[in-house]
């Protein structure tokens, strides 16, 4: 279940699924199989899909938070998008930054203290403003780096889901071995959270100070606690069809928005 605003047609989604795992079911494991027959795309899908659609050709596009990967699960759409538009920078004050071959410039820096000349049509934040601790200057640097028309997509943890509490809750020293056991994360890209932007209303309350407007937004079903075991899997997606059957969303969700510079 998705909010209505949010501009991703199913077609577009089923695109983004061919592009990471081909047309031929039969190939692709065990995992993709399960998704496709419960027809649910994730929030990585929705998220690629988004971008994806903004990304025109000729334009200019900031990730923040770039880390390694543009898109981790999508490597291959990341090279397509990277050679549409004129420019892809990628900043992070973090040191997997120099590991990224995606982008055409990689800036060590945080958003905040980032400087340059140029402006973008497009800023992308994947997975990145759960660990902001300063949501002013972060979205006063993207007001100061968005061309008039462009638009900022975040995309993140919902902070009120059950696992962004629990982690909230636990010691940041015991993160990452739940991580690790769940989804085969690596020490490197476990980093501490903040949630200081991680609900819709701070979202759109600290965008519309700085000049933006919410034009998209989605919460994002994410039966994705599971996804390395098969039975669990399968169990999750049977509860998300039982809900989404009532009307109900799931529990864990993630937060995808759009804001356009005014």
């Amino acid at each position: 279940m998705t909010d209505a605003s949010l501009k991703v047609k199913r077609t577009h989604l089923q695109e983004i699924f061919q592009n990471k795992y081909g047309t031929h079911l039969a190939a692709t494991g065990w995992g993709p199989r399960i998704r496709a027959r419960f027809a649910y795309f994730t929030p990585d899908d929705y998220y690629e899909a988004t971008v994806s659609r903004l990304v025109t050709s000729g334009c200019a596009w900031l990730d923040v938070g770039s880390g390694r990967n543009v898109f981790p699960s999508n490597r291959s759409l990341a090279q397509v998008l990277a050679r549409r538009c004129e420019i892809l920078i990628g900043v992070d004050p973090d040191e997997t930054i120099d590991q990224n071959d995606i982008v055409h410039e990689r800036v060590r820096e945080s958003i905040e203290h980032y400087r340059t000349d140029r402006t973008f049509d497009v800023i992308t934040m994947r997975m990145a403003a759960e660990h902001v601790t300063d949501p002013e200057g972060v979205v006063s640097a993207l007001a100061r780096l968005t061309k008039p028309g462009g638009r900022v997509v975040v995309y993140t943890i919902n902070r009120w889901s059950p696992i962004p509490i629990l982690t909230w809750l636990v010691p940041y020293r015991l993160h990452h071995l739940p991580k690790h056991l769940l989804w085969g994360s690596h020490p490197k890209d476990t980093f501490p959270v903040a949630y200081r932007m991680n609900t819709r209303r701070t979202l759109r309350k600290i965008f519309e100070t700085h000049g933006f407007l919410e034009s998209e937004f989605g919460h994002l079903d994410d039966c994705r606690t599971f996804a390395g075991y098969r039975t669990m899997l399968t169990m999750e997606l049977c509860l998300w069809r039982s809900l989404h059957a009532l009307g109900l969303r799931y529990p864990e969700n993630c937060l995808l928005g759009v804001y356009q510079r005014t």
